[in-house]
C-alpha cells in the first residue's frame, strides 16, 4: 500500500448516505507501508484509538496466501492484480462491520466531494443502508427524476438493472445507478415490504441548493438547508442577512430530509443565532472528550423566535443543529422523529487521491445527549400523511407559522 504524507483530515458528521453519488472500496486503517512475501503483514504506525490497540502490528496471512492462490489457480474468469488489491481494502475496511467506514479511490472521492457541493448526475434520490442491510430510499429529491417516477421514501431497492443489491453498500448501489445525464436506469422497488415495481427512470444532471429562503406571512423567514456542503456557510450567512432586512421576526428552520455533511457547516450555521463561543457539540471517544466545536459568532438572527423542522430524513449534522438550538436557543422542533445518526467520520485522503471514510467517535450535543440509533423526538410530533403530500399540503410548516403568531 502506498504510504500517507501527514494525513489531511477533515471532520466530517457525514450523512446517513450519498445522494446517488460513488462507490466506495475499502483501505487500511492506518497510513502505513504494507509488507508481504513472509508470512505476515506488518502495518506501521500505532493506532490513535486505544479501542484498537489491541491489534497486532504483525498479522499472519497465511490463510490470506492460501487463499489468494486457490483463487489464482482455479478462478474461471478474468482477475487483475488491481482487483485483488481493492478487494483486500474492501475486506478490510469491511471487518470494521460499520457501514459508515468506507473506502473510496481517487474517482470514487472525486465523485463524493461533488455530491458534497450539490452537483451531480442520476435520478436524485438519496439513499441509505438499513440495520436489515437493504437499500433504503430515504427520500427523492424535489423536482427530481425519481420524484417524477413516482420513487418514495423507505422503498427497498432490490435491485439495479436486474443485479440484486443484497450485499451492495449504500455508495456501490449509488454507483450502479448514477450515470450520464439522459441514459436510462431500472430499479426494482419493495414497497411497504410486499408490492414489487419495476421503474425505468432517465438521469439527469442534479443540481442542489443546500440553501434556500424566503419570506412567509406575519414576519416569519424561512430558512431551508438541503445538506451541509462546501457553500453552505456562505449562502446561509447570506439568506439570514437577507431575512432579517426583509423584516423576519421569527425562523423557521427547514432540515427535513438533511442527510447532513460537514460538522464545521453544522456549527457555523448553529453561529447564525448563539453567542461566539457557546458549545454546540462535542465529539468523545469512550467516555474521553476529544474535541469541542463552539460558534464562532456572527449571530444574525440571535433572540429570534425559532422552529426547527425535522422528519426521518433529517440526519447527521442536521440533528447536531437542531439540538444545539433546542439547548441553547431555545428553539422548538416540530416534524417527525428523526434518523438518529450520533457518530463522526474523518475522511483521511492518501496521496493517490483515494480516501477513507472512518468513524472516529460519537457526538453528543451541548446538554450531553447522543441520538445514534435512537433519534431527535420532536417538541411538537405533526406528520403528513400521504393525502396531505398528494394535496402539497405542508401540514408540519403549517403547524409552525401557528406556533410563530
Amino acid at each position: 500500500m502506498q504510504q500517507t504524507n501527514p494525513i489531511q483530515a477533515r471532520q466530517k458528521s457525514l450523512g446517513i448516505f450519498h445522494i446517488i453519488g460513488g462507490v466506495i472500496v475499502a483501505g487500511l486503517l492506518f497510513g502505513a507501508g504494507l509488507m508481504v512475501g513472509q508470512g505476515k503483514i506488518r502495518v506501521g504506525g500505532v493506532p490513535n484509538n486505544p479501542s484498537t490497540r489491541q491489534l497486532s502490528n504483525q498479522i499472519d496471512y497465511n490463510g490470506l496466501d492460501e487463499v489468494y492462490s486457490a483463487l489464482r489457480d482455479n478462478y474461471d474468469g478474468n482477475l487483475t492484480n488491481q482487483q485483488v488489491l481493492d478487494g483486500l481494502k474492501h475486506g478490510l475496511a469491511g471487518s470494521t462491520k460499520d457501514p459508515y467506514t468506507e473506502y473510496m479511490s481517487a474517482t470514487e472521492a472525486e465523485q463524493f466531494q461533488n455530491d458534497l457541493q450539490g452537483t451531480i448526475s442520476g435520478v436524485g434520490a438519496r439513499l441509505e443502508k438499513d440495520a436489515e442491510g437493504r437499500i433504503v430510499v430515504v427520500a427523492p429529491l424535489e423536482g427530481s427524476p425519481a420524484q417524477a417516477a413516482g420513487l418514495r421514501a423507505k422503498d427497498v431497492i432490490a435491485a439495479v438493472d436486474g443485479k440484486t443489491t443484497a450485499g451492495m453498500t449504500a455508495t456501490e448501489a449509488v454507483l450502479k445507478i448514477r450515470g450520464k445525464k439522459g441514459t436510462k436506469v431500472t430499479l426494482t422497488i419493495v414497497r411497504n415490504q410486499a408490492e414489487q415495481l419495476e421503474m425505468t427512470i432517465t438521469r439527469d444532471t442534479i443540481h442542489i441548493p443546500s440553501v434556500t429562503s424566503k419570506m412567509l406571512a406575519n414576519g416569519v423567514g424561512y430558512l431551508q438547508v438541503s445538506q451541509f456542503s462546501d457553500d453552505t456557510d456562505e449562502l446561509a450567512n447570506k439568506a439570514a442577512q437577507k431575512l432579517v432586512a426583509d423584516g423576519a421576526q421569527s425562523i423557521v428552520l427547514d432540515l427535513r430530509d438533511n442527510p447532513g455533511g460537514e460538522v464545521v457547516s453544522a456549527v457555523n450555521l448553529s453561529s447564525l443565532w448563539l453567542s461566539k463561543g457557546t458549545a454546540v457539540v462535542e465529539q468523545r471517544k469512550g467516555t474521553t472528550v476529544v474535541r469541542q466545536d463552539r460558534a464562532i459568532g456572527g449571530d444574525i438572527l440571535q433572540g429570534k423566535k425559532t422552529v426547527v423542522l425535522l422528519n426521518g430524513g433529517s440526519a447527521s449534522a442536521s440533528e447536531i443543529v437542531a439540538l444545539a438550538l433546542r439547548d441553547k436557543a431555545g428553539a422548538r422542533i416540530i416534524g417527525e422523529k428523526s434518523y438518529g445518526k450520533g457518530v463522526v467520520q474523518q475522511l483521511i485522503q492518501f496521496d493517490d487521491d483515494s480516501s477513507l471514510k472512518v468513524t472516529v467517535g460519537k457526538w453528543y450535543s451541548p446538554n450531553g445527549t447522543n441520538i445514534d440509533k435512537k433519534g431527535i423526538m420532536p417538541d411538537q410530533e405533526v406528520k403528513i400523511s400521504e393525502a396531505d403530500s398528494k394535496a402539497q399540503n405542508d401540514t408540519q410548516l403549517t403547524a409552525a407559522q401557528e406556533y410563530l403568531k
